[in-house]
């Protein structure tokens, strides 16, 4: 049966897509007369333009919340005190839509009179994670009890002279970085950094003018406004470094602050960070005026920097465009004294997983991708945050699994904003595909089909499993439905191969296509059905399940090749065989030979996929010999002691970016070692199944949606224990190793419940389930649990 006619499917999502916006114009709030504001001109790109608005206000509000909306970021300022440090998100949610932000003033406002200012950046320019509306803008509307304070004209502008519009940076490739470089000339300053700034309450602002009124709120180009997919920032303030250092002629020296560059010849400090972060760089200088100091970082793919040119005196700056690296290095000019330096660490939410063993090499590794996981996190997951910040959707699927394990709620959150990008924007894409991305591809197709296919399964579906948002699956499925329908069956009972605008599958050696799209769209199809399952769209079933039945009736006819999976005649690699496994299509009666003779020796592939064959071995139950791949394959990385995140490649000498989306080892450490896993939509359920091979300590938490899991595995030569701390609204299945010893006893919670192979007492909420062979399996509620077997 083939699917239903497609024109169906467009117009279900034509009304998808009218339906996400009119349900987000819904819910915004009342913007009153407020007017989008800006200078005549509409731009030009790259322009930095400064607002204030004083007001007397009788009484301070029970309630005052600010609705803020931009083309492209701000930074907020009440009565010359900071509260927000970079707000605004790249725009948009989908097609004609603008982000707002919703802020809290009621803390920083008081009796009589105050002030508001906001610096506003306009980029100019539409790249892969952002939509340009071609016109710079502020948009304000507060509600502070009998006072309403709305952008209008009776603001005040200026655009700031001190920043450089033609500072450069970003690339040229609409695949780059879209933001730019900040050029800053202290000269020309309006007291920023400093008690008589322009934002604060005091300055004087009488030769200001007054803004162009450019249109309401929801008016063209900025179209519709949505709330704010994630929570803001988290700002954790201006930190000192972990050491500053100057290159001397042999080696780099310690210096201590204050510094003053003596010599004839620019001095470099070199500032270290504890790991890899998104950080904005500040310094404090004495200085002459017409000095230079540029702020950059040791990482050689970094596209942006901060160039101050100094006034005379004691003064401050801080580079407002975020960059990323292991060191950020300041360029200090001869007669310039340095008095301090610092960073600031900005993110979304928080990395409040974790996991550690008695092997430093795994735990070590574990923490470099949790950074790589994080640094490519930020208005959208990324591929990477120097050289393209993209919305790859096959960046995304490898990180979505680690994402679960790692990150809180505002990394939920993010992956849900994703989704619904990639699903709004889809109508961009010629083929009405699932292409990466948005804005700079509008009209063209950019379908990369094995992204696409693992958008589907490791993405969307997965994201639903882990969160039960239901509301997402939904606004995603039609376009899934769709998606899946252009792909046509062969007579071979097989998907015939859809090349999309580039047959790429991995950087790796050797790709093998075709069938490792088989396998991709294999698994999007069981994801499919699941949905339908789920969404309770009936009629969709048959379909999904007569096309899995045909590739799982041919597959190994095609594709086995007595010693792997692959195509005929084509260079023996180890992805096919990954995902074969993987996706369920590998005949198990094969595992022994194909972790022998293909996944442990075979090491073709790019991290995009590398993570997969080592679930593979996993899923054939040979943990260490999926630790040893592990190792092997990130060996020299985690040796090396500068580096804290994870390469875009494995090759030595061209290894990419260091810190590439796609490497995603603590999945498998924390799904596979640990051995937890959601068992049930929105993790109602799950199970504690430690597979320790050669280690004999594990700790994990898992941030679920549920609240925090915390698991501590413990094995000696005659005792293994479990504790486990599990959230409300949960219900564990713990299993407990025989290990080919007969079991003497089982506690828990110091309460004997198993003692010679038979089963005690139960307590409340921990009980009995079953058994087999290899595990004893209990079930339990949701609480404190510590579980010891003591082995004969």
């Amino acid at each position: 049966m083939n699917f239903k006619n497609s024109v169906i499917i467009q117009f279900s999502l034509i009304i998808s897509l009218v339906l996400f916006t009119s349900f987000s114009y819904v819910k915004n709030p009342n913007w009153g007369n407020a007017q989008w504001i800006w200078q005549e001109e509409a731009g030009p790109a790259n322009t930095w333009v400064s607002f204030r608005k004083t007001f007397d206000l009788k009484n301070v509000p029970s309630e005052a919340l600010a609705h803020l909306a931009v083309d492209t970021k701000y930074w907020l300022w009440v009565n010359g005190k900071a509260v927000l440090f970079e707000g605004g998100l790249a725009r948009g949610a989908a097609p004609n839509t603008n982000y707002y932000d919703e802020v809290d003033l009621k803390p920083y406002l008081k009796e009589g009179q105050n002030t508001i200012a906001i610096l506003v950046w306009y980029w100019g320019r539409t790249r892969k994670v952002h939509d340009d509306s071609g016109k710079g803008g502020l948009l304000f509307h507060a509600n502070l009890g009998n006072q309403i304070i709305e952008s209008n004209a009776d603001w005040k502008l200026k655009v700031h002279p001190a920043y450089d519009p033609n500072s450069g940076g970003g690339g040229d490739s609409a695949n780059r970085v879209n933001a730019y470089n900040v050029k800053f000339d202290a000269r020309l300053a309006m007291g920023d950094w400093s008690d008589k700034a322009w934002y604060s309450q005091n300055y004087d602002d009488s030769n200001w003018s007054s803004p162009t009124l450019k249109g309401l709120a929801n008016s063209l180009p900025w179209g519709n406004l949505v709330k704010r997919a994630i929570p803001q920032w988290n700002d954790r303030g201006l930190t000192n470094y972990e050491s500053l250092k100057i290159s001397s002629k042999t080696d780099k020296v310690n210096i201590e602050l204050p510094y003053k560059n003596n010599t004839d010849a620019t001095v470099i400090i070199h500032a270290k960070l504890p790991f890899n972060k998104q950080i904005t760089p500040y310094l404090k200088v004495n200085s002459i005026a017409g000095k230079t100091i540029i702020a950059n970082t040791d990482n050689p793919f970094n596209m942006l920097s901060g160039t101050y040119i100094t006034k005379d005196g004691e003064q401050a700056f801080e580079s407002y465009s975020w960059i990323n690296g292991h060191v950020v290095t300041y360029s200090i000019p001869p007669g310039v004294e340095v008095l301090d330096l610092k960073y600031r660490w900005t993110g979304v939410g928080e990395m409040t997983g974790n996991f550690e063993c008695n092997d430093d090499y795994f735990t070590r590794l574990w923490w470099m991708a949790r950074n790589t996981l994080y640094i490519c996190a930020r208005d959208g997951y990324m591929d990477c945050p120097d050289r393209e910040r993209g919305l790859w959707i096959g960046d995304v699927a490898d990180q979505t699994g680690a994402i679960f394990y790692t990150l809180d709620d505002a990394g939920r959150q993010l992956l849900k904003k994703g989704i619904d990008n990639t699903i709004a924007y889809r109508a961009g894409d010629t083929i009405q595909g699932l292409a990466p991305g948005f804005g700079a591809y509008r009209g063209k197709s950019s379908e990369l089909t094995c992204q696409s296919l693992q958008f589907i399964d490791q993405v969307v579906w997965q994201y639903y499993y882990n969160t039960g948002d239901e509301e997402t699956l939904s606004n995603a499925y039609p376009a899934i439905f769709n998606y899946l329908n252009l792909w046509k069956m062969k007579l071979n009972g097989l998907p015939e191969h859809r090349k999309g605008y580039a047959n790429w599958v991995d950087w790796g050696e050797d790709t093998d296509p075709t069938p490792t799209n088989v396998c991709w769209y294999y698994m999007a199809l069981k994801a499919a059905k699941n949905m339908a399952i789920a969404l309770k769209q009936d009629k969709d079933i048959e379909c999904y399940s007569n096309r899995i039945t045909s590739i799982e009736k041919n597959f190994a006819n095609e594709y086995w090749q007595g010693t792997h999976y692959g195509t005929k005649g084509k260079p023996i690699e180890e992805r096919t065989t990954s995902l074969a496994i993987v996706s369920g299509l590998a005949d198990k009666a094969h595992y022994d030979k194909l972790v022998d003779s293909i996944l442990l020796p075979v090491q073709k592939a790019s991290p995009h996929m590398e993570w997969l064959a080592q679930e593979a071995i996993m899923l054939t139950g040979q943990y260490d010999k999926g630790l040893l791949r592990m190792k092997q394959r990130y060996e020299s990385q985690v040796n090396n002691k500068e580096l804290t995140t994870l390469y875009e490649k494995f090759d030595d000498k061209k290894p990419g970016t260091p810190n590439h989306a796609w490497n995603a080892p603590n999945y498998v450490l924390s799904r596979y070692i640990a051995g937890i896993k959601a068992t049930d939509v929105a993790w109602k359920s799950f199970e504690v199944k430690p597979n320790l091979a050669h280690l004999t300590y594990v700790k994990q938490i898992v941030p679920s949606v549920k609240g925090d899991i915390s698991v501590e595995v413990n094995k000696s030569k005659d005792t293994y224990s479990i504790h486990l701390i599990s959230p409300k609204e949960t219900t564990a299945t713990i299993y407990v190793p025989k290990s080919g010893e007969k079991i003497k006893n089982i506690r828990v919670n110091g309460k004997k419940v198993w003692k010679n192979d038979k089963k005690l007492n139960q307590l409340e909420g921990f009980e009995y389930e079953s058994e087999d062979s290899n595990h004893i399996m209990f079930k339990s509620a949701s609480g404190k649990w510590s579980v010891v077997s003591k082995y004969k």
